[in-house]
């Protein structure tokens, strides 16, 4: 992890956002994202710590602990794409500031694809905490189930901010082809984290009318 990273993560949250809203390149949208994916996590990891061992759900038990592990995981996995967000704008603006040459193209292929690749990758993560929180929605403590449910909304706005990044580097890809592709993907997996959002709340609307 690089220690412009290590800095991001050790801030307060104070520090954290003054540090987006002053006037350099990262922490940027990539950087939020990974922080809004990684304490969507959290909140449906405290849900559902609130939840296992209540005889209440005692038959729920074994599903527990792995969606637990996942869950953990997928918090590990958003602070991990906060680095490599900031690691892919080192590269872009690396590959910007080179003379113009075939080496300095192929450079911006690769920082292009990197710039792509990592928000794409939010987007799966984000996808499959989503699915591991529509999994606990009904096997859920109902004290907790406001926080489960901020969790997904969370994780739905964590694969938004990503379809942003993901778009608004499209116009570096050549290849129309690839850049199509590309663009509906990312748009599926936001249809998708917004129905399963929906589905989320859908489960727990008696207990949050």
């Amino acid at each position: 992890m690089s220690d412009e990273t290590i800095d991001l993560l050790s801030m307060t949250v104070r520090d954290f956002a003054a540090a987006t809203a002053a006037r350099q390149p990262t922490p940027g949208g990539g950087s939020v994202a990974g922080v809004v994916g990684a304490l969507g996590a959290a909140l449906g990891g405290m849900a559902l710590a609130f939840t296992r061992g209540k005889k209440k759900f005692a038959e729920h038990e074994a599903l527990y602990a792995p969606a637990a592990g996942r869950i953990e995981r997928a918090r590990e996995m958003f602070f991990q794409l906060v680095d490599d967000d900031v690691a892919a704008f080192r590269n872009y603006q690396e590959a910007m500031r080179m003379d113009d040459s075939p080496e300095k193209a192929e450079a911006m292929e690769i920082a292009t694809a990197a710039a792509i690749d990592v928000p794409r990758e939010a987007q799966k993560l984000a996808l499959a905490l989503l699915d591991d929180l529509r999994g606990l929605a009904d096997k859920c403590n109902p004290w907790l189930v406001s926080d489960l449910v901020a969790g997904a909304a969370l994780a739905e706005a964590a694969c938004r901010l990503s379809d942003y990044n993901v778009r608004v580097n499209l116009s570096q890809v050549k290849d129309e082809a690839a850049s199509s592709d590309l663009r509906a993907g990312s748009a599926a997996d936001l249809a998708r984290a917004v129905a399963l959002r929906e589905e989320i709340e859908a489960a727990v609307r008696t207990q949050l009318p």
